[in-house]
């Protein structure tokens, strides 16, 4: 008897809204990679093994996608992924897709499976957020491994970010004020079509390298949406257009009303804007067309989070917050250099600028430390990693100094890395625990870090005006 192998997907993102409800369809075909920052936590089963896995950590994104055959995609850094997060979304996502991208290629993958949003056509300014999430798109794809994206506007499901944001705007107001981004078309798509989507495309090879849009069967504008969520809860709430409402008071009204937090809501309210329609010219038979009805799915929707409400006792543990940080900005990359040299030329630029009170070393080994005149312990040390560090990115591991927790500072660095395709790199700094005090560390040494970057940042936006006075050689 012929025994067919099932594939081995890797699922990154596998404890979120989406990852959940993909794994037990995934289950009935697959051997499932889970992948998690709370990998450990969870229990495996015949078809599912957990791994914890940082994504903002190249070593983890390799661990965790070791063995894997497809690997699929759904994560978003929209949320804080520490107790100070310094930088915007868009520079996080692209850190956790490059290290992603660069995992699958190293681990052999064949095919990498991304959840996007759905790219209006012939727009010439997109949002933060879609521009955010096609830039992840690129990056998922630079390093040679086919990628396949499913765009799918407004999902509606029990949990997640937009129908839940929509559902309590309904349920809280008994009168609504409409702005003119309600009426702007899309065409919200059902969570288990979604499932549908991915699971077919998952090693489909004629999907690789393509981008599908996928929607439900109606098109429709959000205040329509309003009004059949009212009707399937039982309301009849009183609305009223207000064309002068902008979006910037939209945040600020959305949020109040849902409670929901700003880096979730202000994001996806800028996308309003935009039409989320299915084009035809990237659709795809018997993936892209979602069969679900708006008001079956909300129905099964607000039947589905009202049994989950009722099913939690006082919600998870969470354990306590450690005094981390992550700093991630994005920098010019002057042509014809590295990420690697960026590293080595902000160390002696940082001297320049802070002189005469800033001292800086740097050894054979490019191992560095930052310190101060009136006293040999220095601030910081830097311990630069040979094995870890490429052309396109260079680590430091944060290896002491006065500024950093010696005990707690186990996973601490510095890296430079490019960003594919672009002029633009990124430094961040990942799991730094500093030795001051948080509230002091906070407002004093995090403010200086953050006005050190805005001038490095300057400083490189006009090279090509300026020749400086010292040099660093690749």
């Amino acid at each position: 008897m012929c025994v067919v192998k099932k594939a081995v997907v890797a699922l990154a993102g596998a404890s979120g809204y989406i990852g959940q409800n993909l794994m037990k369809k995934l289950k009935d075909h697959s051997e499932i990679i889970a992948l998690s920052r709370n990998g450990d936590d969870k229990e495996d089963s015949d078809q599912v093994t957990w791994r914890s896995c940082d994504l903002y950590s190249m070593a983890d994104a390799e661990k965790g996608l070791d063995g894997a055959e497809i690997a699929v995609y759904l994560v978003h850094s929209m949320m804080p992924s520490a107790k100070l997060t310094q930088g915007s979304f868009e520079d996080m996502d692209v850190i956790l897709a490059d290290n992603f991208a660069q995992a699958a290629k190293k681990a052999g993958v064949k095919q990498i499976v991304y959840l996007s949003g759905i790219i209006p056509q012939d727009e010439q300014e997109l949002s933060r957020h879609l521009k955010s999430r096609l830039e992840v798109e690129e990056i998922l794809g630079a390093y040679g491994v086919p990628v396949t994206t499913i765009r799918a506007g407004l999902i509606v499901g029990p949990r997640g970010s937009s129908f839940p944001i929509l559902k309590k705007l309904v349920k809280r107001l008994p009168f609504m004020v409409l702005p003119q981004w309600t009426k702007t078309k899309t065409q919200p798509i059902a969570l288990p079509d979604v499932i549908g989507s991915l699971d077919q495309s998952i090693g489909e090879e004629s999907l690789k390298g393509r981008s599908i849009d996928v929607g439900g069967p109606e098109v429709m504008t959000y205040e329509e949406m309003m009004e059949k969520v009212a009707g399937v809860m039982g309301k009849k709430p009183f609305m009223v257009n207000v064309p002068f409402l902008t979006i910037d008071l939209s945040k600020l009204w959305v949020r109040l009303v849902t409670s929901a937090p700003k880096e979730m809501v202000y994001p996806l309210i800028e996308s309003l804007v935009h039409p989320m329609v299915a084009s035809s010219e990237n659709k795809v038979d018997e993936i892209s067309d979602g069969e679900t009805p708006f008001e079956e799915a909300a129905e099964w929707a607000l039947r589905e989070d009202e049994k989950q409400t009722k099913g939690k006792s006082n919600g998870p543990h969470l354990p306590a917050m450690q005094d981390d940080v992550r700093s991630v900005q994005r920098i010019p990359l002057p042509q014809g250099h590295s990420a690697d040299w960026i590293g080595k030329y902000y160390v002696k630029w940082l001297e320049k600028v802070l002189n005469p009170w800033v001292k800086t070393t740097v050894d054979e080994t490019h191992c560095c430390q930052i310190g101060v005149i009136f006293n040999k312990i220095p601030l910081l040390e830097f311990t630069y990693s040979a094995e870890r560090s490429t052309k396109d990115r260079a680590l430091y591991y944060i290896s002491g100094g006065r500024l950093s927790n010696k005990e707690k500072n186990v996973r601490g660095r510095l890296e430079f890395r490019k960003i594919p395709g672009k002029n633009e790199a990124i430094v961040a700094i990942h799991d730094y625990m500093p030795s001051l005090p948080w509230f002091l560390y906070k407002y004093t040494q995090a403010k200086a870090h953050l006005m050190v970057m805005a001038l490095f940042r300057r400083h490189l936006g006009k090279w090509g005006t300026h020749e400086p006075s010292f040099q660093v050689h690749e």
